[in-house]
């Protein structure tokens, strides 16, 4: 079947359009995405702005005639963090709903943990063993682990590269503030940290979505024009080396590094920050880069539950007549 998926990000508004059918990997077959940045049209209350309903709504809209366009049965909508968070999350939502009829359904952080740790499973397979999952979103940072396909724990925390930059870093800190900034973010992320060490190291650890990406390209990734399959890879000792090299950069000069949008300049400081809190943390010394994420995990499950429907009903007793 071909599935629209809408993912309204913290950062992009992002429809994929994939050709998914069970015991197959999800094809993409067309992609519409639109810089958003919610997590920046937030006011002085935490609710987002007109400006950012605005957008929200005006590209729903667009994205559902593209869905339309390219034959989709169905679209699959879903809003994130920035919504999420958002005071107003209900009147943004149903802003939209009325405006377009498209209903956008909120993930919750431990949903969107859980669905990127399926992802990152299917994608690694079950060779990967106990697996430790990682993802820096605009508005949060996700982490989730286990040896099976749900995770054992999985959970999410207010440390997206978006939300950073725009509580953080609206102006250029000293070094005595950005040494406050790892802090605050190192405290944060290690409060729970037991969650996921209890069960010991994992066998792989993985990271997905385009803050990972970028950081892993700065530091020497493949480009992705080499395809989804090179394996890549992001290593601490470089990041660390890296990481005062991108403090002591103009905006101009991180658009000029590999894998670095214009657009999301401002919030490669405060992502590579969390990688490497995350990585010196959880004592890992890289992280693997997963092509799939949060998108792939809603699709998959979305396969999974029509491909149980679709079983036939066994009889007792039937077997062998």
């Amino acid at each position: 079947m071909r599935l629209g998926v809408l993912d309204i990000g913290s950062n992009t508004g992002h429809l994929l359009v994939v050709d998914a059918h069970d015991g197959a990997a999800p094809l993409p077959a067309y992609s519409y995405k639109q810089p958003l940045r919610l997590a920046e049209h937030l006011d002085a209350d935490g609710a987002v702005s007109q400006t950012g309903i605005d957008a929200l709504t005006s590209f729903t809209a667009e994205a559902l005639v593209v869905a339309e366009d390219k034959g989709c049965e169905d679209m699959l909508s879903f809003a994130t963090s920035a919504v999420r968070d958002s005071a107003n999350s209900d009147d943004v939502l149903a802003h939209v709903r009325e405006r377009t009829g498209v209903t956008i359904s909120v993930l919750s952080g431990e949903d969107e943990a859980r669905l990127t740790f399926l992802s990152v499973r299917r994608w690694f397979g079950w060779s990967a063993g106990r697996l430790a999952v990682f993802d820096i979103g605009g508005g949060s940072l996700e982490i989730a682990g286990g040896g099976d396909e749900r995770p054992d724990v999985a959970w999410s925390l207010p440390l997206g590269a978006a939300r950073l930059a725009r509580s953080e870093f609206a102006t250029r800190p000293d070094e005595a503030g950005l040494k406050s900034i790892r802090k605050r973010i190192r405290a944060e992320i290690a409060r729970d940290a037991g969650n996921l060490l209890r069960a010991g190291a994992p066998h792989r650890a993985a990271a997905t979505s385009k803050t990972f990406r970028s950081l892993a390209r700065i530091c020497g990734a493949a480009p992705s024009g080499e395809g989804a399959l090179v394996p890549r890879s992001l290593p601490l000792e470089s990041l660390r080396g890296w990481i005062p090299k991108l403090v002591d950069m103009s905006a101009e000069e991180l658009a000029d590094l590999p894998g670095v949008s214009p657009s999301r300049t401002h919030q490669i400081v405060p992502g590579a920050l969390v990688a490497e809190a995350c990585m010196d943390i959880f004592d890992l010394a890289e992280l693997e880069i997963c092509p799939w994420a949060l998108r792939e995990g809603v699709i998959l499950e979305r396969i999974d539950r029509i491909s149980v429907a679709d079983l036939p009903t066994v009889v007792p007793g039937a077997v062998g007549r």
